[in-house]
């Protein structure tokens, strides 16, 4: 049973007499009325066991935008339904509004709309819906769960979005969609055309020229149906955070962005997400739901505790295909130490594919290591460092966690792969362009 403030406001009425009287008896008698009030109205309240709940929402929202979905109530009992309900969603999934008030007639039943917006990608539930049946006077209600399972599963907010549209005109540049033609080495023929000024004399096809006694070039487009692996690391390197985000939502979005990107070309690709098993995979995303494929497999990737297992990234690369293939690697290099399995595997997947490895730097370090500062007198208490000294320490060990991550980047270029580095926002993109150029120059 649950009382409503209507019932305490009037049970509140009792101390006028108490105090105006100097007597407890007439508080006392009214008290006694609003229980037996109370009973009643609990009495004649609809019966719980007789309504049921439904739920019609989406199974997919996107971070930090709203979703709409529909709650249904259905009473089967014999008695009116004054409802208060409030669907236990957890606070992550944005859910309004809290609460909802509904009646609903003997037989009948009510819906009522509801909003989500999430602030946490990842698999949001429902413990169930908390519905209160109060009686007629309103000063009581019965109170019940009701059992209606719901999920609802969050994907990435894609902010990297914004860079598909220059991304996908260079592509068609690329594809010889506008004036601009390219010829890169492993590129399929496309066509022949007069030439014009400022094409590139290697394109002059001599035999045709002879034909037309004009010069004629050839005309080249990207390979299509290449493929492209996507290996995002969801290990503890990427629980590290930079801003409010951990570095694993800036691989996100490097995953997203790439493979939108390809999928628009015409190739195959494919996402695996790993620590120390594969946690998640998506094989020959097509141009149709690459986005939603991939969201729904990133959404639920968390960083654990379990250091990445780079050794059998090759062998995930051969399962998935045996042709040449851009990899793209959408980790964090940081020190030899934490990077050296990472290190270890590249040569291999060099040798048969264009392997692409992502650094994420971390703005507030780099401004820390730049930051310049004066010296201080010395205040502070003996043996220990002034404020000066500390910011002495602070920027030396910020220079300190640069050159590291420099020194790693030169041993994975060394190994042949290409390193990207910038902050959490260029990423992506710069990840897009290294795709772009590996489809221009023919070495996919």
């Amino acid at each position: 049973m649950a009382i409503s403030g209507r019932f305490v406001a009037l049970l509140a009425v009792a101390i006028v007499p108490t105090v105006l009287l100097g007597s407890g008896w007439g508080g006392l008698a009214w008290v006694g009325v609003m229980l037996v009030a109370a009973t009643a109205d609990v009495l004649l309240a609809a019966d719980l066991r007789a309504v049921r709940v439904e739920r019609r929402m989406p199974r997919l929202a996107r971070r930090d935008t709203t979703a709409e979905g529909t709650l249904v109530l259905e009473n089967d009992g014999q008695r009116p339904l004054r409802a208060l309900v409030r669907d236990m969603w957890e606070p992550s999934a944005g859910h309004t509004p809290n609460r909802i008030r509904l009646t609903v007639p003997p037989g009948e039943r009510r819906t009522a709309r509801m909003r989500f917006t999430p602030f946490r990608r990842g698999r949001r539930r429902s413990a169930g819906v908390a519905v209160r049946a109060f009686g007629p006077l309103g000063l009581a209600a019965r109170q019940r769960v009701l059992v209606a399972p719901a999920e609802l599963v969050v994907t990435p907010p894609f902010r990297s979005r914004r860079h598909l549209p220059s991304r996908l005109a260079r592509l068609r540049e690329l594809d010889g969609e506008t004036t601009l033609q390219l010829r890169g080495h492993g590129t399929e023929f496309d066509s022949l055309r007069d030439y014009v000024r400022g094409d590139d004399v290697r394109s002059i096809d001599w035999r045709a020229t002879a034909r037309r006694q004009d010069l004629v070039v050839r005309t080249w487009r990207p390979e299509r149906d290449r493929r492209v692996v996507v290996v995002v690391d969801a290990g503890r390197a990427g629980a590290g955070r930079i801003g409010d985000e951990p570095r694993l939502d800036t691989a996100i979005e490097a995953a997203l962005l790439t493979g939108a990107l390809a999928a628009a070309a015409g190739d195959r690709v494919d996402l695996a997400v790993v620590d120390d098993r594969v946690r998640g995979r998506v094989h020959g995303a097509t141009r149709v739901d690459v986005v939603q494929r991939f969201g729904e497999t990133l959404a639920l990737a968390e960083p654990g505790l379990a250091a990445t297992d780079w050794a059998g990234v090759p062998a995930l690369v051969d399962a998935v295909t045996t042709q040449r293939s851009l990899v793209v690697l959408a980790t964090s290099l940081d020190s030899v130490g934490a990077s050296g399995d990472l290190l270890a595997v590249l040569p291999t997947l060099a040798r048969r594919h264009a392997v692409v490895v992502t650094a994420i730097e971390d703005p507030a370090v780099t401004m820390m290591a730049s930051a310049g500062g004066g010296a201080g007198r010395d205040g502070g208490a003996p043996g220990l460092p002034t404020a000066a000294g500390r910011d002495v320490y602070r920027r030396a060990a910020a220079a300190r966690t640069l050159l590291d991550a420099d020194g790693v980047a030169d041993v994975a270029r060394r190994a042949g792969a290409e390193v990207v580095s910038g902050t959490p926002e260029q990423v992506p993109p710069l990840v897009a362009d290294a795709y772009l150029r590996a489809k221009a120059a023919g070495r996919l």
